[in-house]
């Protein structure tokens, strides 16, 4: 059965109209609920572009945490120079997320391919809100999705779109976490290393300024909707005396302890390291999903453990999760269902509620606890899957479409221990 024949249509018509909702939100043409959020493209964006065109980092700014590249999706409205900053930015987000749907829609058509993943990126991109057009994490996402498809055939491709990505925002260096051993992951690291060299070289003597964000990222405290914040709100209930303040860019608990449950979530991010390079150190069958599954699982749990988890985040694991359910032989189905649930819930206390979780009343804990419950059992169940799949399985049969795909065995199968002969 192929993938997405019967579903194109449907899944067009789905998007267009929630799209078409999105835009309308964030061009205020209709007023959508909540806090407005819009304010950080036409303020904070718009400022940073002005620097950024005098020729320098915003690098006396905190709030500036990005790495070099990202100053590219800061300018990019100016491709668009009949509109303004905002506009121009939204249209731009709105073509990325088109970008990513035309992506899905085609891989998932033939053999060993489903639909369900296009329903994934549908769904979940308008359960997050005005805030996945507000945010530049779309246009990374699809630098994301866009590598780990490619990835199936071109692993150097993988490698050189993965490092773009890292230097957009980092987190796309994960996408590398699941490479098949032997000649797929030399091409697709090696790759890798040789483009973010060369692309930080061209940053950092292009402006000043290109390493600045590594000073204000690792100064940054546990935010209010992070997993460790869940420590301080239920203690608010029982006289704990700190305070919610805007620090580094976001909303942050700060006061008695918070210095400690900041360290305990690095802790808890090298643990999920650690796991992690056990496992790719244990890991003896790579299978054709096994790339986009390892990267799901592998962002998953860095995005877990953070002392930051900012909505637009959970654009990357819908994004994700999207590839991981094009490809038939992926059993990341219901960590998925869970992430794409967290992702409703996320709009739920931001924008919508983010009065409440900002003092810690009973709907705010309520929507801490469900979205960060949802992405803690996500978590748990992917990690559990993969090491199944690639680690207790001795031997994984030989797909069919491997067969018919030379290359794909190639960069998958062909390089790992379980396969050679």
């Amino acid at each position: 059965m192929t993938g997405s024949s019967g579903t194109r249509p449907a899944a067009f018509v789905v998007w267009a109209l929630t799209r078409a909702v999105l835009l309308l939100w964030v061009t205020k043409v209709v007023t959508p609920p909540g806090l407005d959020v819009t304010s950080d493209v036409s303020v904070i964006y718009h400022g940073w572009s002005e620097v950024l065109r005098s020729g320098s980092y915003p690098q006396s700014d905190v709030t500036w945490q990005y790495p070099p590249v990202a100053a590219l999706a800061i300018l990019s409205p100016a491709l668009l120079p009949f509109l303004d900053y905002a506009t121009a930015f939204f249209v731009l987000a709105f073509l990325c997320d088109a970008l990513v749907l035309g992506m899905l829609l085609r891989a998932s058509d033939g053999q060993g391919r489903r639909a369900a993943g296009v329903w994934v990126w549908v769904a979940g991109v308008p359960l997050l809100g005005t805030t996945a057009y507000a945010r530049y994490d779309v246009m990374v996402t699809a630098v994301a999705v866009a590598a780990l498809l490619a990835g199936l055939r071109h692993p150097r491709v993988l490698g050189a779109l993965a490092a773009f990505g890292a230097l957009l925002k980092v987190w796309p260096a994960l996408l590398l976490a699941g490479t098949a051993r032997g000649r797929a992951t030399r091409l697709a690291w090696g790759t890798a290393a040789a483009v973010a060299a060369g692309l930080l070289l061209v940053c950092v003597a292009a402006a000043p300024g290109a390493l600045a964000f590594l000073g204000f990222q690792r100064d940054r405290g546990t935010e209010v909707e992070s997993l460790g914040a869940l420590v301080f709100h239920v203690w608010r209930q029982f006289g704990w005396e700190g305070r919610v303040e805007l620090h580094y860019g976001s909303l942050e608990f700060l006061g008695p302890h918070v210095p400690l449950v900041s360290t305990l979530a690095l802790g808890l991010s090298v643990a999920a390291f650690g796991w992690l390079l056990v496992w790719r150190l244990r890991a003896r069958t790579f299978g054709v999903s096994t790339p986009a599954d390892a990267a799901f699982t592998a962002v998953l749990l860095f995005t877990t453990t953070s002392r930051v988890i900012s909505p637009q985040y959970m654009l990357w694991l819908v994004g994700l999760a999207a590839v991981c359910l094009v490809l038939r032989e992926s059993r990341m189905g219901w960590p998925a269902v869970l992430v794409v649930a967290a992702t409703g819930v996320t709009q739920l206390e931001f924008p919508i509620g983010f009065v409440h979780v900002v003092t810690s009343d009973a709907q705010g804990l309520t929507l801490m606890f469900l979205r960060n419950g949802l992405l803690v059992a996500a978590c748990v169940l992917a990690a559990v899957r993969l090491w199944q799949d690639t680690v207790r399985t001795p031997v994984r049969e030989e797909a069919p479409e491997a067969v018919a795909e030379p290359a794909l065995s190639r960069a998958g199968r062909a390089d790992t221990p379980a396969s050679a002969p």
